[in-house]
């Protein structure tokens, strides 16, 4: 099983606690970004730096991702497409991505993407919080044990 990180959104506090749980677990990290990823020297992580420009690091994680694979990302068609794979995807908040709900999350994504290009919308999200931070690690755990046991 690999875990792969859209690493170019992904907040640190949620890359350290994926390289805590690489150095337990026997598991490849991968993280890809279009710059350099400074990571823990451990033969289970590793990065890929990818060339810049429009979602060339979230093709490259689509294209080599494998069923049961999970991914770390806020790309919501990114996760869209690993779930297509049979991998599994998960937000830095914690929220697991589902065949059941990640339609109703494109289509939130696309009426938002118009709300931003028309003007109405300005802002990011907000900053992870001290629960985002629990809730990603538990739910973590609970993925990591689940794949464990070949329940995925």
């Amino acid at each position: 099983m690999t875990i792969w990180v859209d690493a170019d959104a992904c907040p640190g506090v949620i890359k350290e606690i994926l390289f805590r749980a690489a150095k337990r677990k026997p598991l490849r990290l991968v993280l890809v970004a279009n710059h350099n990823i400074r990571t823990p020297a451990s033969p289970n992580i590793k990065s890929v730096k990818v060339e810049h420009g429009f979602d060339v690091a979230d093709n490259y994680i689509a294209q080599h991702v494998m069923r049961n694979d999970l991914v770390i990302t806020t790309d919501i068609p990114l996760a869209a497409a690993v779930i297509a794979k049979g991998a599994l995807a998960l937000n830095p908040r914690g929220e697991l991505y589902t065949k059941d709900n990640i339609q109703q999350r494109l289509t939130m994504r696309n009426f938002m993407e118009e709300m931003r290009s028309s003007g109405q919308l300005t802002g990011g999200p907000a900053a992870i919080s001290q629960s985002d931070r629990r809730e990603f690690a538990n739910q973590l755990d609970r993925i990591l044990v689940k794949l464990e046991k070949n329940q995925i």
